[in-house]
C-alpha cells in the first residue's frame, strides 16, 4: 500500500529547471512532463504517450509551438494533455489524452498537485517568499536521494546531529547540548521547533560569510509544513545581542534555509535545498562560498540516509527505535503526516501567507 500524501502541491522543479525542452520528473510514483508553451506558462501532464508509453520528456519529443510531440511514433499533445494528431489517420482516438496536472510558478518554485484535481486550491501552497524577494539573494540546488522523504525529515527536524556529522560546516557542540522547545500546530498543521543559544562557537558557515568572529548568539527556529516543506528560520548576532523590544533585531544576520522534500518513489526523494541572506547581496565570492559548503552538508545528509534506506530495508520486522527529547519535533511530524496519509486531514487545514 503506497504511504504517498496525494492531495498536496509538491515542488516538481525549480522555474529555472523548465523551458521550451520537454523536461521529466517522478513524483510520487508518476512520471510527469513539464514544459512551456510559447508565452510562457508552464503545463504538466504524463510523461507517457498514450500510444507505446514512450517517455514524452526523452529525445528525440520536441516542443513544437504550443504542442508536444512524441519522438518515437509522432502523437502529437496540446497544452492540455489532449492528443491533436496521430500517424497514418485523421482521426484521433476521443481516449487520446494524457493526464494534466494542475501547476503553479510560485516562489521561483514550479508546484504540482497529482491528487483529486477538485481539491487543487492554490491558496494551500506553503510559502517561502525570500526565495524570490528583493532584499535577499538565494543560492539553491538539488539532490537526489536514495532514500524515503520521511527520513529526510527526521533529519532535518532534529538539528542535534549537525554537531557530529557537520562538524566544520555548521555544526558546533552548543547545537546538540541546548535543549529545544516543540509546538504543534494542529489546525493549521505546522511542527514549530526552536532552539535558541546565547553563547556558542561560530561555525565556518557564518564567520565566513558574516565577517563574525568569537562567540555568537544563535537562533534556530524549524517550521516545518508537512509533508513538503521545511523552513529554517536562522538569526546570528555577536554574543549579548538579542533582538529589539519591538522583536527586531537590525544587528543581526539572517538566512532562510528552505528544504523543498518531494517523494519520487517509495524509497527515492528529490531533496531541494536553498539558502537566502540578507546579508552581502551583491558578494559572488559568499554566494560561492554558501552554495559549496551548503551543497556539502547536503551531501553529508544525503550519505546517511542512503545508508540507513539500507540498513531498514533488512532489519527485521518490528525492530524498535529508542528515541529521546530530541525527537520530539521529528516525532510530532510522524504523526501529522501519518493522519494525512491516512485521510484524516489530506490538505492542510489552512493557508498560510
Amino acid at each position: 500500500m503506497s504511504s504517498f500524501i496525494r492531495n498536496q502541491w509538491y515542488v516538481a522543479a525549480y522555474g529555472s529547471e523548465v523551458g521550451r525542452e520537454p523536461f521529466g520528473r517522478t513524483i510520487c510514483g508518476e512520471p510527469i512532463l513539464l514544459w512551456r508553451t510559447e508565452d510562457g506558462a508552464v503545463t504538466a501532464m504524463s510523461d507517457r504517450c498514450v500510444h507505446r508509453r514512450f517517455p514524452l520528456s526523452q529525445a528525440p519529443s520536441r516542443v513544437v509551438g504550443d504542442s508536444v510531440v512524441c519522438g518515437y511514433h509522432g502523437f502529437t499533445y496540446g497544452a492540455d494533455g489532449v492528443c491533436t494528431a496521430v500517424p497514418g489517420q485523421t482521426r484521433v482516438p476521443r481516449t487520446a489524452r494524457l493526464t494534466s496536472y494542475p501547476v503553479v510558478e510560485q516562489d521561483s518554485f514550479l508546484w504540482v498537485w497529482i491528487g483529486d484535481r477538485d481539491r487543487a486550491d492554490t491558496a494551500l501552497i506553503p510559502r517561502a517568499p525570500w526565495l524570490a524577494q528583493d532584499g535577499w539573494t538565494t543560492v539553491c540546488g538539488m539532490e537526489p536521494l536514495a532514500a524515503r522523504a520521511s527520513l529526510l525529515v527526521d533529519n532535518l527536524m532534529d538539528l542535534s546531529h549537525e554537531t557530529y556529522l557537520h562538524g566544520g560546516y555548521i555544526g558546533t557542540p552548543e547545537v546538540a547540548s541546548t535543549p529545544i522547545t516543540t509546538e504543534v500546530d494542529e489546525e493549521a498543521q505546522v511542527v514549530r521547533v526552536s532552539r535558541h543559544m546565547a553563547d556558542a562557537d561560530c561555525p565556518p558557515f557564518y564567520s565566513r560569510s558574516t565577517g563574525l568572529a568569537g562567540r555568537i548568539t544563535r537562533w534556530q527556529d524549524i517550521e516545518f509544513r508537512p509533508p513538503c516543506l521545511y523552513l529554517l528560520h536562522s538569526r546570528i548576532a555577536p554574543a549579548g545581542v538579542e533582538p529589539d523590544a519591538d522583536g527586531s533585531d537590525p544587528r543581526a544576520f539572517h538566512a532562510e534555509v528552505v528544504y523543498a522534500i518531494t517523494p519520487e518513489t517509495e524509497t527515492t526523494t528529490h531533496d531541494f535545498w536553498m539558502v537566502a541572506r540578507d546579508f552581502a547581496l551583491a558578494d559572488t565570492e559568499v554566494s560561492d562560498f554558501l552554495y559549496e559548503s551548503n551543497r556539502t552538508v547536503v551531501l553529508q545528509d544525503v550519505v546517511a540516509l542512503d545508508i540507513l534506506e539500507k540498513v531498514i530495508a533488512t532489519e527485521p520486522e518490528g525492530y524498535q527505535e529508542l528515541s529521546i527529547n530530541i525527537d520530539t519535533g521529528a516525532l510530532a511530524a510522524r504523526r501529522l503526516m501519518a493522519r494525512q496519509a491516512a485521510g484524516e486531514s489530506s490538505v492542510p487545514a489552512q493557508a498560510v501567507r
